[in-house]
């Protein structure tokens, strides 16, 4: 098996504050969407039927917050939490104040509000994250308030 190699913070490095901008961005596409809403059974037109979007306040079809959510999480790995997290505990709030559609551009900032030693175990830490996804135009599209359980930096 090969050996994964951290790129995400320690626990320690972790500290209530901290604010990191994430390099990667990612232009949603149709077939993101598509796929994603198709494997996960959520047969909404609102997603799917372009004849049925025209109608509605958007005028085109909505990108399935579902997606919204992982992509905005899965952007901040990289340089948080890639090779250093043992789980993710759960998520306390997530909100989606705009609409994403194709061909926006999403970028995420992560913020830590929360970091304290585990209770029952002394190699790791909870921490509490704040995503923030921004489509293009600098417009708040997700947020997510989730908690981690991180590994200690190795002695």
């Amino acid at each position: 098996m090969a050996e994964i190699i951290p790129k995400g913070m320690w626990f320690e490095e972790l500290t209530p504050g901290l604010v990191v901008q994430h390099a990667l961005r990612r232009t949603v596409t149709e077939a993101d969407n598509v796929q994603f809403t198709v494997a996960t059974m959520n047969p909404a037109p609102l997603h799917l039927d372009f004849a049925y979007a025209e109608t509605t306040q958007f005028g085109k079809p909505l990108v399935n917050s579902m997606f919204t959510i992982a992509l905005v999480v899965g952007l901040s790995v990289h340089e948080l939490t890639h090779g250093t997290t043992v789980a993710n505990l759960g998520f306390e709030k997530v909100n989606f104040p705009a609409p994403v559609f194709h061909g926006d551009t999403i970028r995420v900032e992560s913020e830590v509000l929360e970091a304290r030693p585990s209770k029952s175990q002394n190699d790791r830490g909870i921490v509490i994250f704040e995503h923030r996804g921004y489509n293009q135009d600098d417009v708040l599209v997700c947020t997510a308030v989730r908690q981690a359980m991180m590994h200690r930096r190795p002695a």
